[in-house]
């Protein structure tokens, strides 16, 4: 059986040897700054640990889909920062800062390039599967980015389709990871699909969790400023929950999110208002409760696959690291 300590040990020296082609050096240096500022490899984490629930040791052919995981990611992240005008990420310039738009735009699609390379190395028998979902997901996580920023430009947004917003954007990408590593450790169907609804469920919580914590996290700790989806008028769990229940207060939540916010003063003030509304409503408590929610329904979907109460723990511990930094 592969422990959880092996699986670290893979992990950091999987990223740390990754490679990418050496020239033109602007197109792949970008690459190899934004693997190496480093991340929770949530994603590559999750594949392996699930294969690892079957198999006593890792190869090529789990290896090179689980860096594909996490190059994948690693492309849409250079995209979004430039969409969503972020100047760092996880504590440091983010690529489109460093370099320029231009650079990250084609730096990330070499990246989705890139990780299909990688995927392509997974076993033959099951080939077809894995390229389906990958394709699948890939697609979908678009689409839950162009929800995204369609929902900026609307006064507020139904929690049902917030709900599908995040579950194609971050969700579908987890859920992938986790029945990745299902079907390349030869898995059946009904123990595949259990694992994908795990990790939905899981990244559904995540979202939500990341959400909660562009509010409420120790910016040192987060990597990135606090309150930006706020001053960015991002539709996120705790807006769309505040706007469910505000009642009278709406229309002043509606105003402290719309009002400018160019100085150092007016940015920290419009936070300050809409962290008040907030926590007068209750949706901060909220969140922290429908994190715990989703949390309990992912581990539901393995319960029943009879894997012994060691295998349980170590997917607990996982989800538990996920998405307990709210706690």
């Amino acid at each position: 059986m592969i422990t959880e300590v092996q699986i670290e040990e893979t992990l950091k020296e999987l990223f740390e040897k990754i490679e990418f082609t050496v020239e033109p050096a602007g197109l792949y240096d970008p690459l190899r700054y934004t693997i190496a500022i480093g991340g929770k490899r949530v994603r590559p984490r999750l594949c392996l640990l699930v294969y690892s629930l079957f198999k006593d040791s890792f190869d090529e052919s789990i290896l090179s889909p689980a860096e594909a995981l996490e190059v994948f990611h690693t492309f849409t992240l250079l995209h979004d920062d430039i969409m969503d005008k972020s100047a760092l990420r996880r504590g440091m310039p983010t690529v489109h800062v460093r370099w320029s738009d231009n650079t990250a735009i084609l730096s990330g699609d070499v990246m989705s390039i890139d990780s299909y390379r990688r995927i392509a190395k997974a076993p033959v028998p099951v080939l077809p599967q894995v390229l389906e979902l990958f394709s699948k997901t890939a697609a979908e996580v678009c689409e839950g980015q162009q929800y995204d920023m369609e929902f900026e430009s609307l006064e507020e947004v139904p929690m049902d389709d917030y709900m599908k917003m995040i579950g194609l954007k971050t969700a579908v990408l987890i859920a992938c990871s986790a029945k990745m590593g299902a079907l390349i450790a030869g898995c059946d169907e009904k123990t595949c699909e259990a694992f994908y609804d795990f990790g939905y469920n899981l990244g559904l919580a995540f979202q939500i969790a990341d959400d909660y914590l562009d509010n409420y996290a120790d910016e040192k700790v987060f990597g990135k400023p606090i309150g930006g989806d706020i001053l960015n008028g991002k539709k996120t769990w705790l807006l769309t929950k505040a706007l469910e229940k505000a009642g009278g207060r709406r229309g002043e939540l509606l105003a402290a999110m719309a009002a400018p916010a160019v100085s150092g003063e007016e940015k920290a003030a419009k936070i300050a208002v809409v962290k008040g509304i907030y926590e007068d409503l209750g949706v901060d408590e909220d969140a922290k409760y429908e994190i715990i929610r989703l949390h309990a329904r992912a581990e539901e979907c393995v319960a029943g696959l009879g894997l012994t109460k060691v295998r349980l723990e170590m997917l607990h511990r996982y989800a538990d690291r996920l998405v307990g930094r709210t706690k």
